[in-house]
């Protein structure tokens, strides 16, 4: 399926295929929530990066997430790239060289009508905000830290997978 979407003020546009467009995975973690989640989460999507095409390049920003070890207290920076727009701070896709070839775009930046999932999976609720109130339904399922299930594994075990998507 072919995504399109930009940033509040329209300085970025990108579009990309993806073969995993269902916005179903909610990421509580600080690092979505405190960058891109305005409702206690961020909902990424999976995409081909050698597809994506942007408009507006030079209105990009990159944050890389300090990654602070619990048990030492070590700080690391990550090697994911949170891509934003610099003047109105949407946030728009991840990129990390350890998956080159895949592309996370927020389905908050996506402007193109996105399927409904039919079920939805709520990760690192461990890492949650205490006044956030996931809203789980019946068949959803949560995960205290991440899945093993991946974006692609999800969409493939309910049949929603492909390039025809």
């Amino acid at each position: 399926m072919k995504l399109e979407g930009s940033c509040h003020c329209k300085a970025v546009r990108f579009s990309l295929e993806s073969a995993a467009p269902y916005p179903f995975m909610r990421c509580y973690c600080s690092i979505c929530r405190k960058t891109a989640g305005g409702g206690g989460y961020a909902i990424n999507l999976g995409g081909d990066h050698r597809t994506l095409t942007i408009e507006g390049r030079e209105h990009l920003s990159v944050y890389r997430a300090r990654m602070v070890d619990p048990q030492s207290g070590a700080v690391r920076i990550s090697d994911g790239e949170r891509n934003f727009c610099k003047h109105c701070g949407s946030a728009l896709w991840l990129w990390d060289p350890n998956w080159p070839e895949l592309v996370h775009p927020h389905a908050s930046a996506i402007d193109t009508d996105l399927p409904t999932p039919p079920e939805h999976t709520h990760l690192m609720l461990d890492s949650k905000a205490s006044w956030v109130e996931p809203q789980v339904f019946v068949d959803d399922k949560c995960f205290a830290e991440y899945p093993d299930e991946s974006l692609a594994q999800w969409h493939e075990r309910l049949g929603l997978g492909g390039a025809e998507s």
